[in-house]
């Protein structure tokens, strides 16, 4: 799966030309909420062609060979489970879905940047528990500071969260456009209100 095409698809709402397919386990959940895990359209027709997926969606569109119109998927779903990845990595963007996308002093968004609570000066290490989102200011304003000698204090204290908690996280933050077939494979789970 080309991780380009994802994350300009989610930004540039006019990517939809391209019309990606949502694609989910075997057991109807997406592979990830954030990003969302969507695949080309010529992705998705490979995959049903080879038998590895069940379409469950279609758009209006199609596509032609000269001996077949294929409609284009809009949802289609592994025949085989893949297992969800138990260790967290750690990496920046999933610091800053930890953390919510906001400034852990101020609750900023925006213009983020990742901390040393305990500074690297001051043998602080880089590691979940010691690394948080902070705006420019606030880092700025931070230094190679402890928090009470500069007058800040976190909103959370950092922990490393797990794989589960951040899937979770991430549905937090919808893209900038969901296709109607989408929506019930989204939150399906989501208890419903009477």
């Amino acid at each position: 799966m080309d991780g380009e095409f994802r994350t300009s698809f989610v930004r540039e709402p006019q990517n939809l030309k391209h019309y990606p397919a949502l694609v989910l386990n075997a057991d109807y959940r997406p592979l990830s909420y954030y990003p969302l895990s969507l695949w080309p359209w010529q992705e998705a027709i490979k995959a049903a062609w080879l038998d590895r997926v069940d379409i469950v969606a279609e758009y209006d569109e199609v596509v032609r060979s000269p001996s077949t119109v294929i409609r284009i998927p809009s949802v289609v779903v592994l025949k085989d489970y893949v297992r969800p990845q138990k260790r967290v990595a750690f990496t920046r963007f999933n610091l800053f879905l930890r953390d919510e996308f906001s400034c852990q002093y101020c609750g900023a968004k925006g213009d983020l940047t990742f901390d040393h609570v305990v500074p690297r000066a001051r043998g602080g290490i880089t590691s979940w528990e010691n690394v948080v989102a902070a705006c420019s200011k606030c880092n700025l304003k931070k230094g190679s500071r402890s928090l009470r000698q500069c007058g800040l204090s976190l909103r959370k204290p950092p922990r490393q969260p797990g794989a589960e908690e951040l899937r979770n996280m991430g549905r937090k933050f919808p893209p900038n456009f969901l296709h109607d077939s989408w929506v019930d494979f989204l939150y399906w789970d989501a208890e419903l209100q009477a």
